[in-house]
């Protein structure tokens, strides 16, 4: 029997976060640099929007008192209510720039147990309070905003104190982890056992597990464990009917999975407050290359080679022309494919040169690797174009805040696709989108594509959308603009998201998309686990209960 070993709890220190914007507030660019870089695209505007204050912001009337048994866990001050309004879309942004928060919460709950949520949701169903389960907020959907009528009130449930690793099964490589973890927390807490659940998604930084579990997030590896979902044992998770906990088995074909239920529930069926995930021995050995491609289609063609080819690699990113260029790794109209390969057993540079050659094979042209001290003559240990897209990454939301400010709509979508239809959806996109953007806006927009993640039937294609807005009219500019990118991928078959769940700004494609009958079983399944319909009304389903 393996044993189960209990952990430490770690609270390292974590940076004071924004409440209007991405991230860390201290890593938001001045305004020197908002217009440095709105001097980039032709038409933005030549001041930046200022960044109201959070306590001078004004906020609707608080309209609900929790109970003087809740009171302790509840916190109605203007920054926890601000911080807590929106996601951490464009157009949440914008509209926090702007100070518009009419969609504030009207009490913010931390509860500290299991218990708490059951004690929460308890007064919440019989005060008809609407709940919104909230992990760390980067939700870029609309998920964690509530848009229809105020009810009894509005409470957002903060789970970031619920942030343990409490049990690791070394001998199974799994581990029992609650709901609020933030990704650096939880993998400080694994270290020390030599262990990993190895989930990096670009905003692993400012993300929990439970927000991961409930979106059905993508994460680090391009091939094979591409969602979280492959990563989860069990779950056990909080509803109004009672507590849902699954059994915690390698396999099972027992009937639907009962797991598969809550992944990418977005809280509207129930609060996740543990999981058991699988895990991982951490990587010793890893390398990385970039290829180049003259065209984006013989890059692409390149891309579903290697996902066939059951080399898996850890990192397969093509980055078509803008894409790179925006980057800094590649110019000159080309692409660049950055593969990266790892390993905790065994090294790793044998099959990364068999990427490489598949890539060379395909049209490639492997870029030179750096020099390692004290071998001029060469030899890889990393590779520079990977660094570089690395932090290009990384910084990414922090430049689109900054160009938010400078009213410039700057915001991507994603989605995939079978390889028969990725090329004409590619084309698709910057014709008839870029049409659309000029339409709208008057400019011509900047849009470019990276697959993030590739199967063997398919790429993830992840675009991103750079155009100059009418000050005032970001928001409507950038809705319209979706709206018709909605439309381009349901007409190509693709889907209406990849890995940034549906919440409430793909609620239109993502209705198209679902069938009927699975529609009529989740509004049933809405209704016999939250009959009272106060959790996170208006994510999935039309309605308050379904």
């Amino acid at each position: 029997m393996a044993e189960t070993v209990p952990v430490a709890p770690l609270a390292p220190p974590r940076p004071r976060r924004s409440w209007w914007g991405w991230g860390a507030a201290g890593k938001a660019l001045p305004d020197r640099e908002c217009v440095a870089l709105g001097a980039l695209v032709p038409g933005a505007a030549g001041t930046p929007l200022p960044v109201p204050a959070v306590r001078s912001v004004d906020l609707p009337a608080v309209r609900v008192a929790p109970p003087a048994s809740l009171a302790h866990l509840m916190s109605d001050t203007p920054p926890d209510r601000a911080s807590h309004t929106y996601g951490k879309a464009y157009r949440d942004v914008v509209r926090a720039l702007r100070g518009e928060l009419g969609a504030a919460p009207d009490q913010v709950a931390f509860p500290r147990c299991e218990q708490d949520v059951v004690d929460v949701l308890d007064w919440a169903e019989g005060a008809d309070v609407v709940v919104v389960p909230y992990g760390a907020g980067s939700s870029v959907v609309g998920g964690v905003e509530y848009r229809g009528d105020r009810r009894g009130g509005v409470l957002s449930l903060d789970l970031s104190a619920l942030d343990r690793v409490l049990d690791v099964d070394t001998t199974g490589r799994a581990a029992r982890i609650q709901a609020g973890v933030l990704g650096p927390d939880l993998e400080a807490q694994l270290r020390p056992h030599g262990l990993t659940l190895r989930h990096f998604p670009q905003s692993f930084e400012f993300s929990t597990l439970g927000g991961w579990l409930a979106t059905r997030a993508g994460g680090h590896y391009a091939t094979l464990l591409t969602h979280v979902d492959d990563l989860t044992q069990a779950l056990r998770v909080v509803t109004p009917a009672g507590v849902n906990e699954s059994l915690r088995v390698p396999g099972s074909g027992a009937g639907p999975s009962p797991d598969r239920l809550f992944l990418g529930s977005e809280g509207t069926l129930g609060v996740i407050t543990e999981a058991w995930m699988r895990l991982q021995d951490r990587p010793r050995h890893k390398a990385s290359a970039s290829v180049l491609f003259d065209d984006f289609a013989t890059a692409a063609g390149a891309v579903r080679a290697i996902a066939q080819s059951g080399l898996h690699p850890a990192n397969c990113r093509l980055l078509d022309p803008g894409e790179a260029a925006l980057a800094g790794v590649a110019g000159g109209g080309r692409s660049v494919l950055v593969l990266g390969v790892e390993s905790a057993h065994f090294p790793v540079s044998d099959r990364l040169a068999e990427l490489v050659a598949l890539a060379r094979d395909h049209g490639g042209s492997p870029a030179p690797a750096p020099p390692v001290a004290g071998n001029p003559a060469g030899g890889r240990t990393d590779d520079c174009a990977a660094d570089a897209w690395r932090s290009a990454f990384l910084r990414m939301p922090y430049l689109r805040d900054g160009l938010a400010r400078m009213s410039v709509i700057s915001e991507t979508f994603e989605t995939a696709c079978t390889w028969d239809r990725a090329e004409a959806l590619y084309e698709a996109v910057q014709r008839d989108l870029g049409a659309v953007v000029r339409e709208v806006t008057g400019a011509e927009a900047m849009i470019n594509c990276r697959f993030t993640h590739v199967y063997p039937d398919g790429p993830a294609p992840y675009f991103t959308v750079i155009a100059p807005a009418r000050r005032g009219s970001e928001v409507a500019m950038w809705d319209e603009v979706k709206s018709a990118a909605m439309d381009l991928l349901g007409a190509h078959g693709a889907t209406v998201t990849h890995h940034h769940a549906v919440g409430r700004d793909h609620r239109p494609g993502y209705d198209r998309q679902r069938p009927e009958p699975f529609a009529r079983a989740l509004r049933a399944a809405k209704t016999a686990l939250d009959p009272a319909g106060i959790l996170n009304p208006g994510v999935l389903f039309d309605g308050e209960r379904g």
